[in-house]
């Protein structure tokens, strides 16, 4: 991988969204980082190895925010090659108990920051006519999950975008798939947890693969659907990496049974 690849990550100060920029940026990328707060122990630990990386920090779904970003991309490195949209926000509870701000909260960070993303990265790689946009959705994208009803609205809608992008964008080179995991251990999971909703046991329990998804699980899948040489006539596509779990139709004396 040339060491001119530029990606820019939204969430990239802890869990999946740093693992996907250290990932990156062992595979020789230069790395725009974007996060609410400034990604200071990865942004320090990419430089340190070596990493050509800037931050962008600012709330996602602020456009002239993404728009400056992108310009400071487009200034520095002439190009922008990958686009990983993986900043987003939890909400459990149930539906009857979620207000309409915190609805549009979820998804204004969410689904609409992503397509302001897209959008302004867009810019550039539709005119040097290649690119690869990867979204990461959810398993929530694909199926309801109680409690979450903000949550789940907004990885559905994001798996929409994914899809209308790669159906206008896929002509001119621009690809864009999304990554769906299962449940992953990182920090929101923490303080999900925390919460009392559920337990490591009601995830394991459930997969068929009997455990969470590492950040590095996603990492890698991003990584492949941003190479153009492995992946370069993958498009549109919702790629779940969550060891099975939409795929096991079992009831859950079955599924154990199996273990």
């Amino acid at each position: 991988m040339a060491s001119r690849r530029v990606a820019l990550i939204t969430g990239a100060a802890q869990g999946i969204g740093r693992c996907i920029a250290e990932t990156l940026a062992a595979r020789g990328y230069a790395l725009a980082l974007n996060d609410v707060r400034a990604p200071t122990d990865a942004w320090a630990a990419l430089r340190g190895a070596g990493c050509d990386a800037i931050e962008i920090i600012g709330d996602v779904a602020d456009e002239a925010l993404m728009q400056a970003g992108v310009a400071q991309v487009r200034s520095r490195w002439g190009r922008l090659d990958v686009l990983v949209n993986n900043a987003g926000v939890s909400c459990i509870q149930p539906a009857e108990d979620t207000s309409a701000e915190q609805f549009r909260r979820v998804l204004e960070i969410n689904l609409v920051g992503a397509f302001i993303a897209a959008r302004a990265a867009g810019s550039i790689m539709l005119a040097q006519r290649s690119g690869s946009i990867v979204n990461i959705a959810s398993i929530a994208g694909v199926i309801g999950i109680a409690d979450r009803v903000a949550y789940n609205a907004s990885k559905h809608g994001l798996i929409g975008l994914t899809r209308t992008l790669a159906v206008e964008w896929g002509g001119e080179g621009v690809r864009c798939n999304a990554v769906c995991p299962g449940w992953v251990k990182t920090e929101m999971d923490v303080a999900d947890q925390a919460g009392g909703s559920y337990s490591d046991a009601d995830i394991t329990e459930r997969v068929p693969m009997g455990r969470f998804a590492a950040p590095a699980d996603i990492a890698n899948a991003v990584a492949f659907l941003a190479d153009p040489e492995a992946s370069g006539f993958v498009n549109g596509q919702a790629l779940a990496v969550d060891g099975g779990w939409t795929t096991d139709g079992s009831w859950q004396s079955l599924r154990l049974r199996h273990r």
